[in-house]
């Protein structure tokens, strides 16, 4: 796991002046990565945020390809190295600075895409909270199921329709039969949903048959990204059993695209401790190292904005908020163990998803279906709208951000989608 060093200096500042505001989400200390271009046609390149600046990491001097998924891959010495190089040459008084703002760009006039190519993505069920949140509607005595606590659950998903945020989708159509329902139909669906997640990437691959132990397993994740998995619930409940989600969530994804760095979030790490009377993991998801800091402390939050708030000028309103350290069952280093014991490979690229992080609380829910207790309490907005679930011309972002005294506090940026009438 990485260590804090000379590049997380709270008093460290930047020459891009953004950079060094209080509220800030790309500080000097935080130097996260992602791939953007100047036009449609043009071909992305690597860069890093800083204040509201993107640097070409090319122009910089700094890398020779715009392969983000091969620089992803790199043995965390040389990422260090790297970013070591980005936090010098940044720095207030580098001898850089001149030769480096021709690398420079505003971030308002780049399109921002896909952090790298995505070749897999595998979602998981971290959220005990949510977890037990929706297993009270269907089983409100035994909401988790046995093997909850034992294995880190889950399935694999459709990479072809993620997105970078911003993107709009249309309502999805699939099959929906209701309890009282003589036969399915085709329709869209009336219970369309948001989930806070995180992204985990993947960086350094391993070969197939060859599994990553869990002390090595975060040398494999280059970094961590917002994510919002989709959600038709009525499609859901009719096809889940017995295979699980198919049609009810490969109609899209969206994630942030910037990848801050696990490098970037080492003064955020947290002890993971099992909760008293639990049982302990089994010996290949557990070590010293992650028990002593294998949580990450992230706050979450989850902002709403309908169509009609926009036409009236109204800003998006909270909705929800969460912590990544206290929703989660299950840490990277256990996700990426477990994902390989059985021989799998890993790509760079490939995708984690964190499943939904709920909080303990009702306003700590990840999602609407939570919030709205299965669609039976309408939640009312500001304006008095209410919802259950997103209808058409809703926009959901996700944001979050690690704040620890004596650190300087960082963020991921936004993670935004909206819903388009089919």
């Amino acid at each position: 796991m990485s260590e804090t060093d000379h590049t997380h200096n709270p008093a460290l500042q930047s020459w891009v002046e953004s950079a060094n505001a209080a509220d800030a989400e790309f500080p000097i200390q935080n130097l996260p990565f992602g791939r953007f271009r100047n036009a449609a046609d043009a071909p992305w390149r690597i860069g890093i945020a800083i204040g509201d600046q993107v640097l070409d990491l090319q122009r910089a001097g700094l890398i020779t390809h715009a392969d983000m998924n091969g620089l992803m891959a790199l043995a965390p010495p040389q990422r260090r190295a790297l970013r070591s190089a980005i936090s010098q040459g940044l720095a207030r008084s580098s001898d850089r600075q001149a030769a480096w703002q021709a690398a420079l760009l505003p971030m308002a006039g780049v399109q921002l895409g896909l952090p790298c190519h995505i070749g897999d993505y595998t979602d998981f069920y971290v959220g005990i909270h949510h977890a037990t949140a929706v297993g009270k509607l269907f089983r409100p005595d035994n909401p988790l199921l046995p093997n909850y606590k034992w294995v880190p659950i889950g399935y694999h998903g459709r990479a072809s329709t993620i997105q970078a945020s911003g993107h709009a989708f249309a309502r999805p159509s699939a099959q929906l039969k209701g309890p009282q329902d003589d036969a399915p139909r085709l329709a869209p669906t009336q219970r369309l949903d948001y989930e806070l997640e995180l992204g985990l990437f993947i960086g350094r691959p391993n070969a197939q048959g060859t599994p990553i132990t869990i002390d090595e397993a975060e040398d494999h994740v280059f970094g961590v990204a917002l994510f919002n998995d989709w959600s038709a619930r009525d499609v859901q409940a009719w096809e889940y059993q017995p295979l699980g989600p198919f049609l009810s969530k490969n109609f899209a994804s969206t994630v942030s695209p910037w990848i801050v760095t696990m490098e970037a979030l080492a003064p955020f790490r947290k002890p993971f401790v099992r909760p008293a009377g639990d049982p302990q993991p089994l010996p290949y998801l557990d070590s010293a190292l992650n028990r002593a800091q294998g949580a990450i402390d992230i706050d979450l939050e989850v902002w709403l904005q309908t169509a009609a708030m926009r036409e009236a000028g109204l800003a998006a309103e909270r909705i929800a908020s969460s912590n990544f350290a206290d929703a989660a069952y299950w840490t990277a280093a256990q996700l990426v163990a477990h994902h390989t014991v059985n021989g799998c490979s890993l790509n760079p690229g490939d995708l984690f998803g964190s499943g939904t992080l709920s909080g303990s609380l009702p306003e700590q829910a990840g999602s609407l279906l939570e919030l709205s207790a299965g669609g039976k309490q309408a939640i009312t907005l500001r304006n008095g709208e209410q919802r259950t679930f997103l209808q058409d011309g809703d926009t959901v972002t996700l944001r979050g951000r690690c704040t620890r005294d004596g650190w300087r506090s960082i963020g991921f940026g936004a993670c935004a989608g909206s819903v388009l009438a089919r």
